[in-house]
Protein backbone atom coordinates (compact mmCIF):
# COMPACT_ATOMS: atom_id res chain seq x y z
CA UNK A 1 0.00 0.00 0.00
CA UNK A 2 2.83 2.42 0.42
CA UNK A 3 3.73 1.95 -2.55
CA UNK A 4 1.03 2.79 -4.05
CA UNK A 5 0.71 5.75 -2.41
CA UNK A 6 1.21 9.19 -4.28
CA UNK A 7 4.40 10.99 -4.05
CA UNK A 8 3.84 14.23 -1.44
CA UNK A 9 3.25 17.42 -3.83
CA UNK A 10 6.03 19.61 -4.03
CA UNK A 11 5.58 23.11 -2.17
CA UNK A 12 7.82 24.99 -4.19
CA UNK A 13 4.86 25.65 -6.40
CA UNK A 14 3.60 27.73 -3.74
CA UNK A 15 5.99 30.59 -4.45
CA UNK A 16 4.31 31.32 -7.62
CA UNK A 17 1.36 33.55 -6.15
CA UNK A 18 3.56 34.50 -3.19
CA UNK A 19 5.90 35.81 -5.82
CA UNK A 20 2.71 38.50 -6.73
CA UNK A 21 2.02 39.19 -3.33
CA UNK A 22 5.72 40.03 -2.70
CA UNK A 23 5.49 42.06 -5.99
CA UNK A 24 2.62 43.85 -4.41
CA UNK A 25 4.02 44.43 -1.09
CA UNK A 26 6.99 46.11 -2.63
CA UNK A 27 4.78 48.62 -4.77
CA UNK A 28 3.21 49.41 -1.83
CA UNK A 29 6.36 49.92 -0.01
CA UNK A 30 8.31 51.71 -3.13
CA UNK A 31 4.99 54.02 -3.09
CA UNK A 32 5.69 55.17 0.86
CA UNK A 33 9.39 55.79 -0.52
CA UNK A 34 8.69 57.90 -3.46
CA UNK A 35 6.16 60.28 -1.71
CA UNK A 36 8.61 60.85 0.92
CA UNK A 37 11.02 61.98 -2.11
CA UNK A 38 8.15 64.20 -3.45
CA UNK A 39 7.46 62.04 -6.22
CA UNK A 40 3.33 61.41 -5.92
CA UNK A 41 2.70 60.64 -9.35
CA UNK A 42 5.02 57.82 -9.56
CA UNK A 43 3.93 56.87 -5.61
CA UNK A 44 0.00 56.63 -7.03
CA UNK A 45 0.75 54.33 -10.10
CA UNK A 46 3.05 52.27 -7.56
CA UNK A 47 -0.66 51.25 -5.80
CA UNK A 48 -2.71 50.94 -8.83
CA UNK A 49 0.26 48.39 -9.59
CA UNK A 50 -0.04 46.53 -6.18
CA UNK A 51 -3.69 46.51 -6.85
CA UNK A 52 -3.08 44.57 -9.99
CA UNK A 53 -0.87 42.28 -8.26
CA UNK A 54 -3.12 41.85 -5.34
CA UNK A 55 -5.75 40.59 -8.25
CA UNK A 56 -3.54 38.21 -9.81
CA UNK A 57 -2.11 36.26 -6.46
CA UNK A 58 -5.28 35.01 -6.00
CA UNK A 59 -6.30 33.91 -9.13
CA UNK A 60 -3.01 32.52 -9.81
CA UNK A 61 -3.24 29.92 -6.76
CA UNK A 62 -6.60 28.98 -7.29
CA UNK A 63 -5.27 27.80 -11.00
CA UNK A 64 -2.85 26.47 -9.87
CA UNK A 65 -3.90 24.93 -7.21
CA UNK A 66 -1.76 26.45 -4.57
CA UNK A 67 -3.76 28.11 -2.24
CA UNK A 68 -2.46 28.00 1.49
CA UNK A 69 -3.41 29.63 4.66
CA UNK A 70 0.06 30.99 4.83
CA UNK A 71 -1.24 32.83 1.41
CA UNK A 72 -3.94 34.22 2.71
CA UNK A 73 -2.14 35.63 5.68
CA UNK A 74 0.87 36.90 3.88
CA UNK A 75 -1.79 38.58 1.17
CA UNK A 76 -3.33 40.66 4.22
CA UNK A 77 -0.32 41.51 5.39
CA UNK A 78 0.78 42.71 2.51
CA UNK A 79 -2.96 44.25 1.46
CA UNK A 80 -2.27 46.75 4.95
CA UNK A 81 1.18 48.41 3.84
CA UNK A 82 0.00 48.60 0.20
CA UNK A 83 -3.79 49.71 0.42
CA UNK A 84 -3.63 51.24 4.24
CA UNK A 85 0.05 52.57 5.14
CA UNK A 86 0.54 53.37 1.65
CA UNK A 87 -2.46 55.46 1.01
CA UNK A 88 -2.17 57.21 4.11
CA UNK A 89 1.34 58.29 3.84
CA UNK A 90 1.05 59.32 0.16
CA UNK A 91 -1.79 61.74 0.94
CA UNK A 92 -0.34 63.01 4.00
CA UNK A 93 2.65 63.93 2.10
CA UNK A 94 1.13 65.32 -0.65
CA UNK A 95 -1.68 67.51 0.84
CA UNK A 96 -2.26 67.08 4.45
CA UNK A 97 1.08 67.64 5.45
CA UNK A 98 -0.06 71.24 4.43
CA UNK A 99 -2.97 71.74 7.12
CA UNK A 100 0.36 72.62 9.78
CA UNK A 101 0.09 76.15 8.11
CA UNK A 102 -3.63 76.80 9.17
CA UNK A 103 -2.59 76.32 12.88
CA UNK A 104 -1.17 73.80 15.48
CA UNK A 105 -4.23 71.88 16.14
CA UNK A 106 -5.65 71.88 12.75
CA UNK A 107 -2.34 70.62 11.72
CA UNK A 108 -2.66 67.89 14.23
CA UNK A 109 -6.13 66.86 12.14
CA UNK A 110 -3.80 66.45 9.09
CA UNK A 111 -1.97 63.07 10.36
CA UNK A 112 -4.69 62.06 12.82
CA UNK A 113 -6.48 61.89 9.28
CA UNK A 114 -4.24 59.83 7.58
CA UNK A 115 -4.03 57.62 10.83
CA UNK A 116 -7.88 57.18 10.63
CA UNK A 117 -7.43 55.65 7.25
CA UNK A 118 -4.57 53.16 7.87
CA UNK A 119 -6.61 52.12 11.18
CA UNK A 120 -10.18 51.35 9.45
CA UNK A 121 -8.01 49.58 6.95
CA UNK A 122 -6.68 47.39 9.11
CA UNK A 123 -9.99 46.71 10.67
CA UNK A 124 -11.74 46.96 7.23
CA UNK A 125 -9.24 43.63 6.49
CA UNK A 126 -9.34 42.03 9.99
CA UNK A 127 -13.18 41.97 9.46
CA UNK A 128 -13.14 40.21 5.61
CA UNK A 129 -10.80 37.77 7.16
CA UNK A 130 -13.26 36.52 9.24
CA UNK A 131 -16.30 36.63 7.29
CA UNK A 132 -15.14 35.45 4.00
CA UNK A 133 -17.03 32.23 4.35
CA UNK A 134 -20.31 33.20 5.15
CA UNK A 135 -20.77 36.63 3.10
CA UNK A 136 -22.40 36.75 -0.21
CA UNK A 137 -19.53 36.78 -2.48
CA UNK A 138 -21.22 39.20 -4.88
CA UNK A 139 -21.11 41.81 -1.79
CA UNK A 140 -18.56 43.71 -0.02
CA UNK A 141 -19.36 44.36 3.41
CA UNK A 142 -17.95 47.87 3.70
CA UNK A 143 -15.75 49.45 1.05
CA UNK A 144 -12.49 47.01 -0.46
CA UNK A 145 -9.45 48.40 0.98
CA UNK A 146 -8.08 48.45 -2.89
CA UNK A 147 -11.09 50.51 -3.90
CA UNK A 148 -10.35 52.77 -1.26
CA UNK A 149 -7.09 52.67 -1.67
CA UNK A 150 -7.53 53.69 -5.66
CA UNK A 151 -9.73 56.27 -4.82
CA UNK A 152 -7.33 57.94 -2.64
CA UNK A 153 -4.50 57.33 -4.99
CA UNK A 154 -6.99 57.97 -8.44
CA UNK A 155 -7.57 61.62 -6.53
CA UNK A 156 -3.56 62.30 -5.84
CA UNK A 157 -2.97 61.76 -9.14
CA UNK A 158 -4.90 63.42 -11.03
CA UNK A 159 -3.91 66.39 -9.24
CA UNK A 160 -0.29 65.90 -8.46
CA UNK A 161 0.55 65.59 -12.21
CA UNK A 162 0.23 69.21 -12.73
CA UNK A 163 -2.18 69.57 -15.58
CA UNK A 164 -5.10 70.92 -13.50
CA UNK A 165 -3.11 73.64 -12.00
CA UNK A 166 -3.60 72.87 -8.27
CA UNK A 167 -1.57 71.45 -5.82
CA UNK A 168 -1.25 69.09 -3.01
CA UNK A 169 -1.67 72.11 -0.52
CA UNK A 170 -4.87 74.48 -2.20
CA UNK A 171 -6.56 70.86 -2.10
CA UNK A 172 -5.88 69.96 1.53
CA UNK A 173 -9.41 70.29 2.98
CA UNK A 174 -10.75 68.32 0.03
CA UNK A 175 -8.32 65.93 0.13
CA UNK A 176 -9.30 65.58 3.89
CA UNK A 177 -12.57 64.87 3.11
CA UNK A 178 -11.86 61.94 0.63
CA UNK A 179 -9.24 60.84 2.74
CA UNK A 180 -11.82 60.26 6.23
CA UNK A 181 -14.39 59.51 3.88
CA UNK A 182 -12.53 56.39 2.49
CA UNK A 183 -11.81 55.68 6.05
CA UNK A 184 -15.39 55.59 7.22
CA UNK A 185 -17.02 53.87 4.01
CA UNK A 186 -14.17 51.09 4.53
CA UNK A 187 -15.41 50.04 7.99
CA UNK A 188 -19.00 50.79 7.43
CA UNK A 189 -21.97 48.06 6.63
CA UNK A 190 -22.98 49.65 3.67
CA UNK A 191 -22.76 46.67 0.76
CA UNK A 192 -20.96 46.97 -2.52
CA UNK A 193 -21.05 44.70 -5.26
CA UNK A 194 -18.07 43.40 -5.79
CA UNK A 195 -18.04 41.92 -9.59
CA UNK A 196 -17.42 38.44 -8.85
CA UNK A 197 -20.67 36.73 -10.44
CA UNK A 198 -23.59 35.40 -8.88
CA UNK A 199 -22.30 34.18 -5.29
CA UNK A 200 -22.42 30.80 -6.67
CA UNK A 201 -19.48 28.72 -4.62
CA UNK A 202 -18.99 25.86 -7.84
CA UNK A 203 -16.07 26.28 -10.67
CA UNK A 204 -18.05 28.32 -12.84
CA UNK A 205 -18.84 31.54 -10.24
CA UNK A 206 -16.10 33.36 -11.65
CA UNK A 207 -17.57 34.04 -14.85
CA UNK A 208 -18.81 37.33 -16.25
CA UNK A 209 -20.94 37.98 -18.64
CA UNK A 210 -19.86 37.72 -22.47
CA UNK A 211 -21.37 41.48 -22.17
CA UNK A 212 -18.93 42.66 -19.61
CA UNK A 213 -15.81 41.12 -21.81
CA UNK A 214 -17.17 43.19 -24.79
CA UNK A 215 -17.62 46.21 -22.94
CA UNK A 216 -13.89 45.81 -22.12
CA UNK A 217 -12.33 47.53 -25.57
CA UNK A 218 -14.82 50.44 -24.76
CA UNK A 219 -13.41 50.55 -21.07
CA UNK A 220 -9.73 50.88 -22.25
CA UNK A 221 -9.91 53.27 -24.30
CA UNK A 222 -12.13 55.77 -22.65
CA UNK A 223 -9.34 55.29 -19.59
CA UNK A 224 -6.52 56.02 -22.47
CA UNK A 225 -7.92 59.38 -23.31
CA UNK A 226 -7.50 60.77 -19.47
CA UNK A 227 -6.17 58.22 -17.25
CA UNK A 228 -5.72 59.84 -13.94
CA UNK A 229 -8.80 61.56 -14.18
CA UNK A 230 -11.42 58.64 -15.46
CA UNK A 231 -9.99 56.70 -12.67
CA UNK A 232 -10.86 59.20 -10.77
CA UNK A 233 -14.08 59.05 -11.70
CA UNK A 234 -14.65 55.82 -11.68
CA UNK A 235 -13.44 55.85 -7.78
CA UNK A 236 -15.94 58.12 -7.14
CA UNK A 237 -18.60 56.87 -8.83
CA UNK A 238 -18.34 53.22 -7.24
CA UNK A 239 -17.69 54.71 -3.78
CA UNK A 240 -21.09 56.67 -4.46
CA UNK A 241 -22.38 53.48 -5.61
CA UNK A 242 -23.34 51.47 -1.98
CA UNK A 243 -24.29 54.46 0.03
CA UNK A 244 -26.88 55.39 -3.24
CA UNK A 245 -27.93 51.66 -3.35
CA UNK A 246 -28.77 51.89 0.28
CA UNK A 247 -30.43 54.80 -0.30
CA UNK A 248 -32.49 53.19 -2.69
CA UNK A 249 -33.57 50.42 -0.95
CA UNK A 250 -34.49 52.49 2.49
CA UNK A 251 -36.72 54.41 -0.16
CA UNK A 252 -38.26 51.64 -1.57
CA UNK A 253 -39.00 49.96 1.65
CA UNK A 254 -40.14 52.90 3.69
CA UNK A 255 -43.95 53.16 1.33
CA UNK A 256 -44.28 49.20 2.76
CA UNK A 257 -43.81 49.95 6.52
CA UNK A 258 -45.89 52.78 6.39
Amino acid sequence: MEEMRPPPRSRTIYLLPNLFTTAGLFSGFYAIIAAANGQFVHASIAVFVAALMDGLDGRVARLTGTSSEFGVQYDSLADLVSFGMAPALVMYHWSLASLKFDGGAIGRIGWAAAFLYAACAALRLARFNTQVGVVDKRWFIGLASPAAAGLMMSFVWAFADGDLGWSGGELRYLALAVTIVSALLMVSRVRFWSFKGSGDKGPRSDRVPFLALALAPLAIAILVVDLPRVLFAVGVIYALSGPSLWVWRRWRRAPGAA
